[in-house]
């Protein structure tokens, strides 16, 4: 069975944006609105493409359409080296000329190339406040005490890190536990390979450590360690990790090992979680895949082409959409005040992802019905439901308003 849905909608919003002082492009795409906004992060990449940007755009909606968040899904990206040294007057230019969107529609964060805290100078310099958050606290009731809620929270973490770089990797281990539990395999039992180990790759080994996995192999840009034997110790490996996620091999014990950097794939593990680039299973390495389940961390790590020849074999792949969305609809929980701290943060994650997986998984194992399948599906009919309660382009109800109501009561077709 194809993984893959025809689209049948075209974005609501294109923006093409050229610099007059360099050669740089930008582009804005909202793909759709709830209650008149779009959510999305702005990345800054030499290479960054329209089609790209669509594309990410259209995750965004399935990001909180599949986890009921009363809002749409947009992206921002630019075409230009993040490390460049005019960078952040390029962004300056960028955000002055999407301002009449970062004002009412667009709410903006920080994306592959764009770290926060200089977004946020970028944003003030420009007039737009301390915040890329701007539109979406420009219709909270208070909000001076939202973005002060928000700013305690972004800074608020255990083990030495802070939520932002825990909570996405803690839905990540939230599914790969129950894909695990959907294909009978327990914890304890099972060992787990995770390429990638910056923000999202590391909190994911964490957490699945912490039930139990046995994390056997993590790659960094150096290459794989592994250990077969008796799993990694994660917690070592990330208190000795670089900020550009490179484990200093010093603190290796004397029974792991090391890997060249592109043998990833040839550790054995129920579990496969690909927290890294996009596009790094394809159908020229898919079949060295020897995980039962794969759980994508990073965005489209897998090709739609390596998916079906991975659904062919009965691999069962839980789509970034779903694993990954943590970090994005924790910042609306947050900004709604839906959770206080770390551990209401991730009791709610948790009772969102692991009923909508263990779905997933149930649909797979009865009908075959790839997860992809299903959770767009469901994706698209709250989205549906919540334009009809909420309204797209003209909000038919105040966006604290909706967020609350959506989280208490739920809409069409959500599993939470």
């Amino acid at each position: 069975m194809s993984t893959e849905q025809p689209r049948t909608r075209r974005p609501h919003l294109r923006v093409v944006w050229s610099d007059q002082e360099s050669d740089a492009t930008g582009y804005l795409v909202v793909d759709r609105l709830v209650a008149g906004i779009g959510t999305g992060g702005l990345r800054t990449r030499a290479g960054c493409t329209l089609e790209e940007v669509e594309d990410l755009a259209r995750e965004m909606s399935l990001k909180v359409g599949v986890y009921g968040v009363p809002v749409g899904g947009a992206k921002g990206g630019i075409d230009y080296p993040p490390d460049a040294p005019d960078v952040d007057e390029v962004r300056l230019r960028y955000v002055r000329a999407m301002r009449p969107l970062l004002d009412a529609t667009w709410t903006t964060a920080g994306d592959f190339g764009t770290p926060q805290a200089r977004l946020d100078r970028v944003f003030e310099r420009a007039g737009l406040g301390s915040s890329s958050l701007r539109a979406a606290l420009q219709r909270s009731p208070d909000p001076a005490a939202t973005e002060a809620r928000v700013e305690r929270q972004f800074r608020d973490g255990d083990d030495g890190l802070t939520m932002p770089e825990l909570i996405g990797g803690y839905g990540v281990a939230e599914a790969g536990l129950t894909g695990l539990d959907g294909l009978g395999l327990a914890p304890a039992d099972s060992r787990a390979m995770v390429q990638g180990f910056g923000a999202m790759g590391g909190s994911t080994a964490l957490y699945l450590t912490r039930a139990g996995v046995r994390v056997v192999g993590i790659s960094d840009a150096e290459g794989v360690l592994v250990n077969t034997t008796r799993g990694l110790d994660v917690p070592a490996l990330l208190a000795a990790r670089t900020p550009s996620g490179v484990v200093d091999r010093s603190v290796l014990r004397a029974d792991d090992a090391e890997l060249p950097r592109e043998a990833w794939l040839d550790v054995d593990a129920e579990l496969l979680v690909p927290a890294a680039v996009s596009y790094t299973v394809t159908s020229r390495n898919c079949a060295d895949v020897r995980a039962r389940l794969v759980v994508e961390a990073a965005n489209v790590p897998v090709t739609s082409e390596a998916e079906e020849l991975l659904t062919g074999r009965d691999v069962v792949v839980v789509p970034d959409f779903v694993a990954n969305a943590g970090a994005a609809v924790w910042a609306w929980w947050v900004l709604f005040g839906l959770v206080s701290g770390p551990a209401d943060s991730r009791e709610l994650l948790s009772r969102h992802v692991r009923p909508l997986v263990r779905r997933l998984l149930e649909e797979w194992c009865a009908d075959r019905v790839p997860p992809r399948q299903s959770a767009r599906r469901i994706a698209d009919e709250n989205l549906d439901a919540m334009v009809e309660r909420y309204g797209d382009v003209t909000p038919r109800m105040p966006l604290f308003e909706a967020g609350a109501e959506a989280a208490t009561k739920g809409v069409s077709s959500r599993v939470s």
